[in-house]
């Protein structure tokens, strides 16, 4: 059953935020704040590392001497981007009812357990990933593509568009406020992208408004490799502060969409990037076809991917690992799928391949 003490989480756009004076990045504050807290005692002594935490957090890593080890996660107001681009740290309340959400929808292990959160310094800490484990994103820019990976990727989806569809009166009034899917998604990737291009402008704004009208399912928001990692053979899926009651075809596009360009980044590997990402479809669907079947869902599900694969050029946040004339092919080869695209992902796929 789903815990019901996040009922009072509010994500209220209006809100006053409090000003966060903590920086967990400062080992002496963190081991402070841990002690006054009584998260730790007073003798205690941890071992403090800097994460990569992406561009919209701090995080840390935080080893006791008893074994237990931690990942404490601080949101930032101010993304660490090249573009101004802010969003509450409110969000990190959001993350932290995503995973006690997701911990009852997904196989165990899926995602890491909750050890504690602070709605003043707008924080989380979490269970750490046992070493060794390595960071998804990594494998796959190295070329390291296993079948087994993409087909617990597209099962985990499925379970978690699935499974929470199915509690949509349970779940749905804690996660119908998108405001944290409109700032750090709709705006930096849809919208934005828009503005730099005349010729998808139309593409965006009917895409927009047909994704604020949805309503079937949880969404993560987030669902790509970078945000997950492996563990002795298995995937567990973190970062979670976009997660909503929405369009589960907006998952769909963002995680497509990071199979199809790293088709086109690791040469040497395209045909095998190009069969995952039609094994991944195929899975998800063969998991939650009840959704899959609906009217209307592939082909919105097709748009999101192309809509995602010219944000990953010139959104907000593009992706690092395109070289300019790689984001110039990209670039071209999209807008011109925008103009009729494929009504499946099969077909988008062939024609995204057949592009390159």
């Amino acid at each position: 059953m789903y815990n019901a003490s996040i009922s009072s989480f509010s994500t209220d756009s209006t809100a006053t935020t409090h000003v966060t004076t903590l920086n967990i990045e400062q080992a002496d504050q963190l081991l402070a704040y841990l002690r006054q807290h009584n998260h730790i005692a007073a003798g205690d002594e941890v071992i403090i590392t800097p994460l990569a935490g992406g561009v919209s957090n701090r995080t840390v890593l935080v080893e006791r001497t008893n074994g237990e080890a931690w990942v404490i996660k601080q949101a930032l107001e101010k993304l660490r981007v090249a573009v101004d681009w802010f969003s509450s740290p409110e969000r990190i309340h959001r993350e932290a009812a995503g995973m006690r959400a997701l911990a009852d929808l997904l196989p165990p292990g899926s995602v890491p357990g909750l050890i504690f959160e602070d709605h003043e310094q707008h924080l989380l800490a979490m269970q750490a990933v046992p070493q060794p484990h390595t960071n998804w994103k990594t494998m796959l820019l190295a070329g390291d593509l296993v079948h087994d990976h993409v087909a617990q990727f597209a099962q985990m989806l499925g379970a978690m568009h699935g499974h929470s569809s199915q509690k949509q009166d349970e779940l749905a009034p804690h996660f119908n406020d998108r405001t944290f899917f409109e700032t750090l998604r709709l705006e930096p990737y849809y919208l934005y992208t828009a503005s730099r291009h005349d010729a998808a402008q139309d593409f965006y704004t009917k895409l927009v408004d047909e994704t604020r009208a949805q309503s079937l399912a949880l969404v993560h928001g987030d669902y790509s490799p970078k945000n997950v990692l492996v563990h002795a053979g298995r995937l567990v899926l973190l970062d979670h502060e976009v997660i909503h009651w929405g369009d589960p075809c907006f998952d769909l596009g963002f995680s497509f969409t990071h199979l199809l360009s790293k088709a086109h980044h690791v040469a040497a590997q395209r045909q095998a990037f190009i069969d995952a990402a039609r094994h991944y479809w195929q899975v998800y669907v063969d998991s939650v076809d009840h959704l899959a079947s609906l009217d209307g869902f592939e082909p919105r599900a097709v748009r999101h991917t192309l809509a995602c694969l010219l944000a990953r050029v010139d959104g907000r946040s593009p992706l690092e690992y395109l070289t300019p004339d790689e984001k110039e092919r990209q670039r071209r080869l999209v807008l011109a799928l925008m103009t009729d695209p494929p009504t499946t992902l099969p077909d988008l796929i062939h024609a995204f391949h057949q592009g390159l």
